[in-house]
């Protein structure tokens, strides 16, 4: 039954409309009736799976067209900025490094298995090759060790100045990520990882917060969001995509496109083997002065004090002292 128009002051005013339902529908909220047109309920369903009824913002085919590529890259930015927002993240330290450094016992795991296979096939040459390489990989792992300490230690800190929201950033992947992410899980901490879309299957290492685990289209988009909030970056033995991330940062501090920050190689003998900054300054390729925008570090304890360190000698401490932090 019909409402009455409520009463004020002798003046009728209409009861307010329910804000989504009616009393009664309106023509287009049923379809054509097959007893009006018989093939009318075969063409509107044809209407409604056609990929031109599909709402743009729904129609993932659109959105990966060619000529939509500005709307990717727009949201690949926007929805890890809103989440890095909601959830305080200010600062980060990331951390990189390869993803094919295991901890110790999943690299001797390898290490016997290759031998195992070894013994049945001993003129195998390409298992011998494989073992000695995974004898060198076992030998570097424990930089697996060091990373997941520096992560616990970055977790200890913003766990006593939690508003500074200092947190681990690594690309979420295996290796020495996961042992950052790890060592930052050991002791409560959140930490971020940013994935990326591969053209075949991968997964994010279980120790990142899982809210905080991002997945990118763009190469450049996540780069761009490694850089925005970090406060250092240390950078462990690794392959193309280490080398990628390390020289692009010391490109953009060399160029001052972006404010100079803490740089720290992590393992010496093997940074002065992958790449000569002598030989680049020795010919020219360099400045002299552009030695200084990195250090080597071999501990975690070292990594962290010479991070501390740096920002106290720039005038930007990632913590405030202790007489001027919130109660």
């Amino acid at each position: 039954m019909t409402k009455k128009p409520a009463i004020t002051d002798g003046a009728p005013f209409p009861v307010p409309p329910h804000p989504v339902h009616r009393r009664e529908p309106l023509p287009w909220q049923q379809p054509k009736p097959s007893h009006e047109d018989p093939d009318a309920p075969d063409r509107v369903r044809r209407i409604l799976e056609s990929s031109s009824y599909c709402q743009a913002d729904q129609d993932v085919s659109f959105l990966n067209l060619e000529a939509t590529r500005g709307v990717r890259l727009l949201i690949d930015y926007e929805k890890p900025e809103l989440l890095l927002e909601k959830h305080g993240i200010r600062h980060t330290i990331v951390v990189i490094g390869s993803t094919r450094l295991p901890e110790p016992d999943a690299a001797q795991f390898r290490i016997d298995a290759l031998r195992a296979h070894l013994e049945s096939d001993p003129g195998n040459a390409e298992l011998r090759k494989r073992l000695a390489i995974a004898e060198r990989i076992h030998a570097k792992s424990h930089y697996y060790v060091v990373a997941r300490e520096f992560g616990r230690l970055v977790g200890k800190a913003n766990s006593r100045a939690p508003d500074d929201h200092l947190v681990i950033m690594t690309g979420g992947g295996p290796g020495i990520m996961e042992g950052a992410n790890r060592g930052a899980y050991d002791v409560d901490a959140k930490s971020v990882g940013l994935n990326i879309s591969l053209p075949h299957e991968q997964y994010p290492n279980p120790y990142v917060t899982p809210e905080l685990c991002i997945r990118f289209h763009y190469f450049a988009l996540r780069k761009l969001h490694f850089l925005l909030r970090t406060r250092a970056l240390v950078a462990f033995p690794g392959g193309y995509g280490t080398f990628d991330e390390l020289f692009e940062t010391l490109t953009l501090i060399q160029t001052r496109k972006i404010k100079p920050l803490p740089v720290v190689l992590v393992g010496e003998s093997h940074w002065r083997q992958a790449f000569s900054i002598d030989f680049l300054v020795n010919e020219g390729m360099i400045d002299e002065e552009d030695k200084d925008l990195f250090w080597y570090a071999e501990t975690a304890p070292q990594i962290w004090e010479g991070i501390l360190k740096w920002h106290e000698a720039n005038g930007t401490p990632l913590f405030p002292p202790a007489d001027t932090r919130p109660a």
